[in-house]
């Protein structure tokens, strides 16, 4: 790996990432939209003695400044070769019978429309470099512990892309791969830090992450379950 953007890194399954694959990276950049929280983690990591990480300026809920961020990681790190589509927002009310049309509005601009366009716009980098798109998601079928529609709805679309980007790139012969991998349940600021039996941590996923990136495997078009779903 040359360089990689990992999105939500400055928290969680995000931050865990980059400490499990800096290592093994010349550059790593930590993408987030709060830059003073994306520089206490890259001071964070430096007292690990993990100092191959800058921060990128990556807010999905903003169109305009996404193009920008765009622009800038292709001008800036053309030997871009791995994209980790982490970050997401839970949306807000769990129950189908009551959410808000705004929730939906908000959750699927970042969780989908927003991923979307920021891969869609490192799409040329990444087919020139064979680099790889990973995208961080979940099942989407009913599960009665845990059902919000928001942002299993915006999952559901951002599983979709996945199978027709994989499709597409086939199709056209491109240099880039791209695949879903679903950590399970995971103790993250998500879903306020839950912490049930079947629960696990970030840095366990992020392992378990590494090794399937560097398992030799392509993985093109799946989707792969780290732990699977808790259904009581």
């Amino acid at each position: 790996m040359k360089t990689i953007l990992i999105t939500g890194a400055n928290k969680g399954i995000g931050l865990a990432l980059v400490q499990a694959l800096a290592p093994q990276a010349q550059q790593v950049l930590l993408g987030a939209r709060n830059a003073q929280r994306a520089e206490a983690a890259i001071a964070q990591l430096a007292t690990q003695d993990i100092t191959n990480v800058t921060y990128v300026h990556v807010d999905l809920a903003d169109s305009a400044a996404l193009t920008e961020t765009v622009a800038a990681i292709n001008a800036t790190y053309p030997d871009l070769d791995l994209l980790i589509n982490n970050a997401g927002i839970p949306g807000g009310a769990a129950n189908s019978l009551t959410t808000p049309l705004t929730d939906l509005q908000t959750t699927m601009q970042v969780n989908f429309f927003g991923t979307y366009q920021l891969t869609q716009g490192l799409l040329p980098r990444l087919n020139q470099n064979a680099g790889r798109i990973v995208n961080i998601t979940i099942p989407t079928d009913p599960n009665p512990l845990w059902n919000p529609l928001a942002y299993k709805t915006s999952k559901a679309a951002q599983n979709v892309m996945t199978q027709a980007m994989a499709l597409d790139l086939t199709q056209a012969k491109a240099g880039a791969t791209t695949f879903s991998i679903h950590p399970g349940p995971t103790t993250t600021d998500l879903n306020g830090n839950l912490t049930y039996p079947g629960f696990h941590s970030p840095a366990d996923v992020a392992t378990k992450i590494s090794a399937l990136l560097n398992d030799g495997q392509s993985h093109h078009g799946e989707f792969i379950e780290i732990y699977p779903q808790l259904r009581g």
